[in-house]
């Protein structure tokens, strides 16, 4: 149902009957590893001007990986990674 890249990729999908009889169908919970667990591929110092879609080309070599980003960074919100000039980024090896 999802792509190889996709953070959901191989995650189960699942259904539930509501009162009125319809069925729902919905992917099941993602949980997140420690950001502890990622293997560093480098630090990125955040620069003004830095995207997470262009930092992401170019370390992973595709800009829709930012979710890597985020797993490995704690960050719930993308925007966050890169809204403090100054702030390492861990890239993990994937």
């Amino acid at each position: 149902m999802f792509t190889t890249n996709s953070r959901y990729y191989g995650i189960g999908i699942a259904t539930r009957q509501t009162a009125s009889n319809q069925t729902v169908v919905y992917v099941q919970r993602r949980f997140i590893p420690s950001s502890e667990k990622f293997e560093v591929l480098h630090k990125h110092t955040v620069t003004q001007g830095d995207r997470l879609d262009n930092i992401t080309a170019h370390y992973l070599g595709d800009p829709e990986q930012f979710w890597r980003l985020c797993d490995a960074n704690n960050a719930m919100h993308p925007n966050e990674l890169t809204a403090q000039i100054g702030q390492k980024l861990r890239i993990p090896f994937i």
